[in-house]
C-alpha cells in the first residue's frame, strides 16, 4: 500500500520504521533517489528529463478542471503530490513511465496528478490527506492505490482494476515477448478456458495486486512461458527472473486462496535485495521466518552464491532478504535493534515474527553455518539474541553499569539486594530520576544493597521488560523473580523509606534527613 507519508508542510524530514517482528514489515517509509529509467537501448535517461516527460504525458489537475475531469472520464489514475515532499519526487519518474507504457498498451486510463499544496480545495474534493497519494477513480467512484512503487507495478495494479486481470496468449511470438518483457509473471494453462478451476484462477487474478497473469490454451504456446509443463489440462506456475526461474504450483486443488498463497510463498526471488520501491511487498510477505544479509554490494558478491543455495532449500519457508550495510534509511533501523548499528562487516541476523525473536549469526559466514543457522531458525533450536554494550570497567564505582551481557550476574544471581534504574539516553525524565538515586546510593552506602543503572536503548535482556522509562525496579535478596517497582513521582524521602520497607529488617538504614 502506498503511504502517505506527510499531512502538512514538515519543517524536517523523518525516517519512518514499521518492522514485521512485529516486523518487519510493515515497514518503515525512507527516502530514497528514485532509481533510473532504463530506455530500450540500455541507456539511463537524466531524471529531469523523465519529469519533463511526465508534464507532456500526465494531466495536471486543478482547481478549475478537476472535477470536470473526473466526470467526464470513465478511468482516470490521480497522483496527488507536494513540490517540497521528498516521497512525492520519488514518485513521479515511476508515474510517468507507468504513463508511458500504458499510453503504448493503448489503455483507456487518464493519467493525472494534481498539486494538493497549491490546490487544497481539489484537494479536499479528492479525499487527499497526505503526499503522496495515488487514487484510482472509475466513473467518479475512488478507490485507493494498494500496488507497488514501480512503473511495471502501477501498470499491472491499474490494468487489473480497470477490467484485465488476466491476459490471453495465442502464438509463441508472443509468448516470447512476454519473456523479454516481464520480470516476474503467472501462466496458467487450460485445455478450455472453462469450468471451477479456471474460475478459481480468474478470481485469484482479480484478487491479486502485484503480479500479471497470462492464460494459455496451447502447450506449445505454454512451454515458451513455462518449459517442460507436462501434458496436463490444467497448470499453474510462477515465472522469475532470477536463479530460481520456474516454480510449478502442485496443489491437485485449485482455489483462490490457495493460489494466493502460492503465489505469496514464491513471488519473490531466492534472496531479495530490499529497496524503498519493493518494501512495503516484502514487509506484507506471510513468511513469518526471515534472515537478513547486511553487506557492501562487493562483500555480499562472496556470500551471494553459498546463500542462494541455503534459500533454495528453505524455500517457502524463510525469506532470504540483502540490504545494503551503507544504506542508512534501509541498514541502521534494523541494525540498532541488534546494537550493531556503527558495524561496517557483514553481518547475517534472522527474525521469527511469529514470537517477536531475534537471532544473529555470531560465527563466519561459511557455508555450513549460513545452514546450520538457517535450520536451527526453522526448528526453533537457536538462542534468541539480546543486544549488549560490551562489558564496563565498574572499578569502585557507586552505581554499577549493567548491560545486557551483566544483567544475570550483577542483579539476578548475586546475593545482594539490587536497586536497578532502567533509563534510556533520550528519556526527558530520566535525569531527575539519576540525580535522586545518585543520592540515594550516597545515603545507602555500607547497606546490603547494590545501585545500578541499565541503559534499556543500547541492552537488552530476556527477564527486564520495561516499557517505560525511567523505571526504578527493587531486586530483593533469596526474591529476585518479582522485581518491586518503585515510584519514580515519589520525593526523595519516600524512595528511601520505600527502600527502607524492602531492606532485611537486620539491613535497615537509618531514614536520616537527605
Amino acid at each position: 500500500m502506498l503511504i502517505t507519508m506527510f499531512k502538512t508542510k514538515p519543517t524536517s524530514r523523518f525516517i519512518y520504521l514499521s518492522l514485521t517482528l512485529l516486523l518487519l514489515l510493515a515497514l518503515f517509509t525512507s527516502i530514497l533517489a528514485s532509481d533510473p529509467i532504463t530506455t530500450e537501448n540500455g541507456d539511463e535517461e537524466d531524471s529531469e528529463e523523465v519529469v519533463s516527460k511526465a508534464q507532456r504525458i500526465v494531466l495536471e489537475l486543478n482547481g478549475d478542471n478537476t472535477k470536470r475531469v473526473i466526470d467526464k472520464n470513465e478511468f482516470v489514475m490521480v497522483l496527488g503530490y507536494a513540490p517540497w515532499c521528498p516521497r512525492s519526487a520519488e514518485l513521479m519518474p515511476q508515474f510517468a513511465e507507468a504513463a508511458n507504457l500504458l499510453k503504448e498498451l493503448e489503455s483507456p486510463l487518464l493519467m493525472t496528478k494534481l498539486d494538493a499544496d497549491r490546490y487544497p480545495k481539489a484537494a479536499s474534493l479528492l479525499e487527499i490527506k497526505g503526499f503522496p497519494t495515488l487514487l484510482l477513480f472509475i466513473n467518479g467512484t475512488s478507490q485507493s492505490y494498494t500496488g507497488g512503487f514501480s512503473a511495471e507495478d502501477i501498470v499491472i495494479w491499474t490494468k487489473k482494476k480497470i477490467g484485465v486481470p488476466v491476459i490471453r496468449i495465442n502464438s509463441v511470438t508472443e509468448a516470447e515477448e512476454v519473456v523479454k518483457k516481464y520480470h516476474t509473471f503467472v501462466i496458467g494453462f487450460f485445455e478450455n478456458f472453462e469450468g471451477h478451476d479456471y474460475e478459481e484462477f480468474l478470481k485469484a487474478a482479480a484478487a491479486d495486486n502485484e503480479l500479471q497473469f497470462f492464460e494459455v490454451s496451447n502447450i506449445e504456446v505454454a512451454n515458451v512461458l513455462f518449459p517442460q509443463i507436462k501434458a496436463t489440462n490444467k497448470f499453474v506456475g510462477i515465472v522469475k527472473s532470477e536463479p530460481e526461474r520456474y516454480t510449478a504450483y502442485e496443489e491437485t486443488t485449485f482455489e483462490a486462496e490457495k493460489l494466493l498463497q502460492f503465489l505469496s510463498y514464491n513471488k519473490f526471488p531466492l534472496v531479495t535485495k530490499l529497496t524503498e520501491i519493493n518494501s512495503a511487498s516484502v514487509y506484507s510477505s506471510p513468511i513469518k521466518l526471515q534472515v537478513i544479509a547486511f553487506a557492501e554490494d562487493d562483500e555480499f558478491d562472496k556470500i551471494r552464491q553459498p546463500l542462494q543455495d541455503v534459500a533454495r532449500k528453505f524455500k517457502s519457508k524463510i525469506l532470504f532478504i540483502y540490504i545494503d550495510i551503507t544504506d542508512e534509511n534501509l541498514a541502521k533501523p534494523f541494525l540498532t535493534m541488534y546494537g550493531l548499528e556503527e558495524s561496517k562487516n557483514t553481518i547475517l541476523i534472522a527474525f521469527d515474527s511469529t514470537f517477536s525473536s531475534k537471532f544473529l549469526l555470531d560465527s563466519d559466514l561459511s557455508p555450513s553455518n549460513i545452514d546450520d543457522f538457517c535450520s536451527g531458525l526453522l526448528h526453533g533450536t537457536l538462542a534468541p539474541y539480546f543486544k549488549s554494550q560490551p562489558i564496563p570497567d565498574n572499578g569502585n564505582a557507586t552505581i554499577l553499569s549493567v548491560v545486557g551481557k551483566t544483567f544475570d550476574d550483577l542483579v539476578l544471581n548475586g546475593p545482594k539486594n539490587v536497586l536497578l534504574e532502567v533509563f534510556t539516553p533520550w528519556c526527558s525524565n530520566c535525569e531527575t530520576t539519576t540525580k535522586q538515586v545518585e543520592k540515594l546510593a550516597k545515603h545507602f552506602k555500607g547497606s546490603d544493597l547494590i545501585f545500578a543503572r541499565f541503559d534499556a536503548s543500547a541492552n537488552e535482556h530476556p527477564k527486564l521488560q520495561v516499557d517505560d522509562y525511567p523505571t526504578l525496579l527493587f531486586y530483593r535478596a533469596g526474591d529476585k523473580s518479582n522485581p518491586i517497582k518503585l515510584s519514580t513521582k515519589s520525593s526523595l524521602k519516600d524512595l528511601a523509606g520505600s527502600i527502607n520497607k524492602n531492606l532485611k529488617a537486620r539491613d535497615k538504614v537509618t531514614k536520616d534527613e537527605l
